[in-house]
């Protein structure tokens, strides 16, 4: 509505209002029928605000296109993955645990040159934590050589960061994103810049006090909307247990179509961050995450089983299982062909 009008002053105000239902919705998966009501019941009161103010019927008709528009939005948002059934015909630790294990210790491709050293035609064997898969039939070992890549790396404090030195002398642009840093900002050499953010698996709301201490959180979509950054060539994510409901969040909203490979860092041996429930119902969750990677044409093509940790496996020594896993997946639709993006 043009602002100039009563219309486009009624409006006005109503989007005020609105952005606040609309920031409501975003922190309410968890109620699907709450959110419903108040993301489309807000359209519906403004229509009714209309009528009270005596708008002339132009103004319902660009109103009931929003609405549709609004509605179908509203049909393509998950707020739930899907799990998968029962690893057995009743609920069992002992099933779930053999089935997820077994699953994240079992390469689904292959993949012969997995360290940087290769791309100097060094021929290393030496499995490390954090791999990447540089086959001529990924788009990777492309981008590197055109100087073109992109590395995201999620951390906490952690002051080892030779991988993201590594894929910066390589040529990457390598952003490491660590709430833990000084300045809001560091640049250090030509490609290796440090941000003071946190990557987490909502966006703080500015109408809840306890999340204003947060504005250095965000979501991955959202910080690459305002990089302006449309793909991720590697994922690299190290977060202590904050992993899964990131994953979660990068599945749900379709910011892994915008990833080339996943490295994550896994660890077992609690629930972690706003996981609940009893110790099956957390491994089948656990596990329905990484079918969730899988069906979006994610193939894990190395594990690292980290043997300096604690053998723990939801806080005890069970299943032969490690605290802590590095995992590695390359998203199979990312082939050579695909090409330079641009930004």
């Amino acid at each position: 509505f043009p602002s100039t009008t009563k219309a486009g002053r009624i409006w006005g105000r109503y989007r005020r209002w609105e952005c606040r239902a609309l920031l409501l919705c975003e922190h309410m998966p968890g109620r699907p029928f709450l959110s419903h009501f108040v993301c489309v019941g807000s359209p519906l009161r403004f229509m009714f605000v209309l009528k009270m103010n005596a708008v002339p019927l132009s103004g319902f008709i660009y109103l009931f296109i929003y609405l549709l528009i609004y509605l179908f939005s509203l049909q393509t948002v998950r707020w739930h993955i899907d799990l998968q059934p029962w690893a057995s015909p009743t609920p069992s630790l002992n099933f779930e645990a053999l089935r997820f294990l077994k699953y994240i210790s079992t390469s689904q491709i292959s993949c012969e040159h997995m360290n940087l050293s290769s791309l100097g035609g060094n021929s290393e064997t030496t499995k490390k934590p954090w791999s990447v898969c540089l086959d001529e039939r990924f788009g990777l070992i492309h981008r590197i050589r055109s100087k073109q890549c992109r590395l995201y790396s999620l951390g906490l404090g952690n002051d080892d960061n030779q991988f993201e030195i590594s894929m910066a002398n390589s040529g990457c642009e390598v952003h490491r994103f660590d709430p833990s840093i000084k300045s809001a900002h560091i640049q250090e050499g030509r490609h290796l810049w440090y941000h003071r953010l946190s990557v987490d698996w909502r966006d703080p709301n500015p109408a809840i006090a306890a999340h204003r201490l947060h504005s250095n959180t965000k979501k991955l979509g959202t910080i690459l909307n305002e990089f302006g950054h449309q793909k991720i060539d590697v994922l690299k994510a190290d977060v202590e247990s904050a992993e899964w409901k990131i994953l979660e969040n990068l599945i749900l909203e379709d910011v892994v179509e915008q990833i080339g490979q996943l490295v994550f860092e896994v660890h077992i041996h609690w629930p972690g961050f706003e996981v609940s429930g009893n110790d099956s119902t957390v491994v089948r969750y656990w596990y329905s995450l990484l079918r969730e990677l899988e069906l979006k044409d994610f193939r894990l093509f190395h594990t690292y089983k980290d043997l300096s940790k604690p053998q723990m496996f939801l806080k005890k020594a069970a299943f032969n299982a490690s605290s802590c896993y590095t995992l590695s997946w390359v998203n199979t639709r990312w082939q050579q062909q695909e090409g330079i993006y641009d930004v």
